[in-house]
């Protein structure tokens, strides 16, 4: 497979391949319980985009044959190439409520139980991870404050939320014990059977390795001591789903009562899904027009300079007056109950009219364009039909612009409180970064620190 889009996705793997072993690295390494639970988020993260990126690279290869195939096809037919635009989809105020027992939350009785939970969200070839959150009896739901957005999201998007949980009370302290033991056996093997031991059971083993010079073999994750994270609960939302405002949507749930990582989920999660269709926030058709009065004579048309953007055609005096955001002259309603024709503007001319007519309070008003030229009438009059494709195609999200804000920057890690629940920690504790707590650790080389910055910074 040739071409950019391959290069691309082909450097994303290789770039999430040593992140992969770079979090396998810190994850042996780690003598801390926080940073023990990053390391390990960062792990599963980079392993969920490996596995989505490889599909993706698949997808486009089996896209290129399929291609191939229909080129050659002799009795293949006229096809529709008319594709709707793309869109941006933000999901937010992510909440997942929490049914815990009474004599747990109430009477505060029993053994208190702790998780570290994050989400993963998919879209396409687009993977976000949200904040870790440490979780335990006191609190009523799982709150991610994370602002998401996918910006190539298509009307038929599937956006996957998934879940993960880890158990946070197990000791993560003996992260090194794997390497020492390996030392000590390779002192009493020899000096060759003891290097090949120490290649062996070195964490990094998770790095792809040569295959000929073609495209690096993927190896599964090791096995790494330290906290693992599990599939909780999931979800998928589709466009179906976009409203502007606050709803609730159905969780599958993964896993049973008996599992370390399990959590009292109520089986439902609530958020704010926003999509804003291109069609809706660039312009999508721009050039000069004149437009016929409303009730004047034949003759009686104004040049304007028109942009198609959204539910409006806006008309300007001049072409400068969009780029230096003045109000346009007037606009004309263009949504899904308009209607737009051609007509012959007169047979000498043979140059059409542009009727467009919609409702407003129960009677019909119809402005007439006309353009220089046919070709330039056959460019609005595409742009129009393209148009109303894609408001078809994107449904509720072309009645109104929705808002979609800007995703916040990432917190700092919290640290775990040491002991107690969480409703009692009333004082603040220091929240050290994720690049603090790589330096913090002395036995992570210079190289890994180097590497996990560099991740925690593409994120």
């Amino acid at each position: 497979l040739d071409g950019q889009p391959h290069y691309d996705i082909q450097k994303k793997i290789d770039h999430e391949i040593r992140m992969r072993d770079g979090a396998c690295k810190l994850l042996a390494a780690c003598s801390q319980r926080d940073q023990a639970l990053e390391a390990a988020k960062s792990l599963q993260t980079c392993s969920t985009r490996i596995m989505a990126y490889m599909s993706e690279l698949q997808r486009m290869k089996e896209a290129q044959v399929m291609q191939k195939v229909t080129r050659r096809s002799s009795d293949a037919g006229p096809m529709d190439d008319r594709l709707p635009c793309k869109g941006k989809v933000a999901i937010s105020d992510l909440r997942i409520p929490l049914m815990w027992k009474d004599t747990e939350y109430f009477k505060n009785k029993g053994e208190l139980h702790r998780c570290a939970v994050f989400c993963l969200l998919q879209l396409g070839g687009e993977i976000f991870d949200t904040d870790m959150v440490i979780v335990d009896r006191t609190l009523t739901d799982i709150c991610f404050d994370n602002t998401i957005v996918f910006n190539n999201a298509s009307p038929v998007f599937e956006l996957r939320v998934e879940l993960y949980s880890c158990c946070s009370e197990d000791d993560y302290s003996a992260g090194s014990t794997p390497r020492k033991l390996a030392s000590k056996l390779s002192s009493s093997l020899g000096r060759s059977a003891g290097k090949k031991l120490r290649a062996a059971m070195e964490p990094g083993s998770c790095s792809p390795i040569s295959n000929g010079g073609a495209t690096p073999l993927l190896l599964p994750v090791p096995s790494v001591p330290g906290p693992k994270y599990h599939l909780l609960a999931h979800t998928t939302l589709s466009l179906s789903h976009v409203q502007d405002s606050f709803r609730t949507h159905d969780l599958t749930i993964s896993g049973n009562e008996e599992c370390s990582y399990w959590l009292p989920l109520y089986g439902s999660m609530c958020c704010r899904l926003a999509a804003q269709p291109h069609c809706m926030t660039q312009q999508m058709m721009s050039g000069c027009l004149k437009v016929k009065q409303l009730g004047g004579d034949t003759q009686s048309w104004t040049k304007v300079y028109a942009v198609l953007k959204g539910t409006s055609l806006f008309c300007y005096h001049r072409q400068e007056d969009v780029e230096a955001n003045v109000e346009p002259a007037f606009t004309i309603g263009i949504n899904k109950e308009t209607r737009i024709r051609a007509s012959e503007k007169d047979p000498q001319s043979k140059v059409q009219n542009i009727c467009i007519s919609n409702q407003y309070g129960g009677e019909e008003v119809t402005h007439t364009l006309t353009t220089d030229s046919r070709e330039d009438t056959h460019r609005w009059m595409e742009a129009f039909w393209q148009h109303f494709y894609d408001m078809s195609q994107w449904k509720q999200c072309c009645d109104d612009l929705m808002k979609i804000e800007l995703p916040s920057p990432r917190k700092p890690a919290p640290a775990t409180p040491k002991q107690g629940s969480l409703y009692h920690e009333m004082a603040p504790l220091a929240t050290p970064s994720c690049e603090g707590l790589l330096l913090q650790d002395n036995a992570v080389s210079a190289e890994i620190r180097a590497l996990l910055s560099s991740y925690y910074n593409d994120r």
